[in-house]
């Protein structure tokens, strides 16, 4: 389903009439039957959960809707992703020292310059070509990829490695980008957030850490790898929560801004002409194409949401692209208006979990949204894009674009 578009007519249905819905869990992808879920589509209900850690743990069961397996359970509560306070405002308190917005702003100009960089680069391949790039494979993804390498100060030469791990992580659901999956004694498949397959970028991490302790540089990992108060495992969990969801976040949503774009000329012609301010725009294009469309929580006690009685140790899912989309809050929520304000979307989440790096994600789009505008005024769909399977990340492995009449 969610290869082919996110299913907001679904997530309609469900908020009008089935606001927190009992969904299945069929085996799928050669993944077991779950428990199933509660699935939460209405913004005030999705806003109350992610704020009430209390009732709604992102410990217990961790964060992603499958179940993982029992044993594994321990080593991803590390992940400050998977704690509740007071575990967790320890831990974003430390690396929020690293996200300083002095450091932040200072990437501004470098990734204004990449996206020139990287923009004229396609334009200049269309040009010598039939007038169509794919604005994945030759902007966004190596856009996204180099900003977070050079904010986590990895080298050049194993900047590609980025990309392997994210590949692998989020994508383990498409063949295009994880490959065959690997299985495990019993014959399924193994859980790429499991020990096992995070050795290689674990046993990286420590190894960059120990670099920087002996070459500092002003970058995050030094930040991390000089703080004492991080043990060596709280650092390797926050270089695998940054390399992925730092790079994702700008991976699905620049391109996913683009595509939106293409597709209402009107509103392109707004924010070409400067009508629409481009930080307001950014805004609206993050509600219309939501980098990540769900995340799991589980109760951790009995409760009742939206009059539907929620038993302690369930699965509840709240859908940001579903809220993102809801005529409670949002007017004609169906409509791209780029003037959209205010706009409290859900994005980057919210409560205590908000998205950390949210600063700096704006901070990426707006410059490569404004650097677009010049290098290709205007862009038009040559062709569908290819959606990443994922009923987790709202990604694109294509955009073909025509840029050259």
């Amino acid at each position: 389903m969610y290869a082919e578009d996110v299913p907001y007519d679904r997530y309609r249905t469900l908020r009008d009439h089935h606001p927190v819905a009992r969904q299945e869990e069929p085996p799928v992808l050669g993944w077991p039957a779950g428990p199933g879920f509660w699935a939460v589509t209405r913004h005030a209900d999705v806003t109350a959960v992610l704020k009430d850690t209390d009732t709604y743990s992102s410990y217990l069961g961790a964060t992603q809707i499958r179940d993982p397996d029992p044993a594994d359970l321990p080593f991803i509560r590390r992940m400050m992703l998977n704690q509740d306070p007071p575990w967790h405002g320890r831990l974003r308190t430390l690396v929020s020292r690293a996200f300083t917005p002095r450091r932040v702003a200072r990437f501004e100009a470098l990734a204004r310059e990449r996206a020139r960089a990287l923009l004229a680069r396609a334009v200049d391949e269309a040009r010598a070509g039939d007038g169509t790039c794919d604005l994945v494979a030759t902007v966004t993804d190596d856009y996204a990829l180099l900003n977070l390498a050079d904010l986590l100060g990895v080298p050049k030469s194993d900047r590609g490695l980025l990309l392997h791990w994210t590949q692998r992580v989020i994508g383990y659901q498409d063949p295009d980008e994880a490959g065959e999956p690997v299985l495990g004694p019993d014959g399924r498949p193994v859980n790429p957030r499991s020990p096992a397959m995070l050795a290689d970028m674990f046993a990286y991490a420590a190894e960059l850490a120990a670099h920087k302790r002996r070459h500092p540089g002003d970058d995050i990992l030094t930040t991390l790898a000089t703080t004492p108060e991080l043990s060596t495992a709280e650092l390797e969990m926050f270089f695998f929560l940054l390399t992925v969801a730092g790079n994702d976040t700008v991976r699905g949503a620049a391109p996913g801004g683009v595509l939106a774009l293409a597709g209402h000329p009107g509103e392109l012609r707004r924010l070409r002409e400067g009508t629409a301010p481009v930080a307001v725009a950014v805004e609206e294009l993050l509600r219309w194409h939501p980098p990540v469309l769900s995340f799991r929580r589980t109760a951790a006690r009995d409760t009742e949401l939206a009059g539907r009685r929620i038993r302690r140790g369930d699965k509840v899912v709240v859908f940001h692209a579903a809220a993102n989309r809801d005529e409670r809050v949002f007017a004609d929520p169906g409509r791209l208006d780029l003037t959209r304000d205010p706009n409290p979307h859900v994005s980057f989440g919210g409560g205590p979990h908000v998205c950390l790096g949210a600063h700096f994600a704006r901070l990426q789009l707006a410059a490569f949204y404004e650097e677009l505008l010049d290098a290709m005024p205007n862009p038009r769909l040559a062709a569908p894009p290819r959606r990443l399977v994922s009923h987790f990340i709202n990604g694109l492995k294509t955009l073909p674009l025509r840029v050259m009449d």
